[in-house]
């Protein structure tokens, strides 16, 4: 399994992400690649508590992740995608 984690890079770096798990697909180094980003609705949480500029629309997730995946970046290298979705936010009540 390859793991990559992108949470707030350029979306280039899907770009690379998914050629090398194609690359270490080929080779027979890995049977899965893993990608783990965020959800395009965490923004508006961002802009809430300030940190919207942060992270804007140039920066990694999920928009930007799906029409690569779409478009074959992978090759036939399976993948297993997660989104981190808003509602998985729990606001600090201390």
């Amino acid at each position: 399994m390859a793991l990559e984690i992108e949470w707030n890079n350029k979306d280039p770096f899907f770009d690379r992400d998914l050629n090398n798990f194609r690359l270490l697909f080929d080779l027979r180094a890995v049977s899965v690649g893993v990608i783990i980003t965020r959800c395009d609705e965490l923004q508006d949480i961002f802009r809430k508590i300030g940190r919207g500029s942060s992270y804007g629309a140039s920066t990694t997730h999920m928009s930007k992740l799906l029409p690569k995946i779409e478009g074959g970046g992978a090759a036939g290298c399976p993948l297993l995608v997660f989104g981190i979705r808003a509602s998985l936010y729990l606001e600090d009540a201390t």
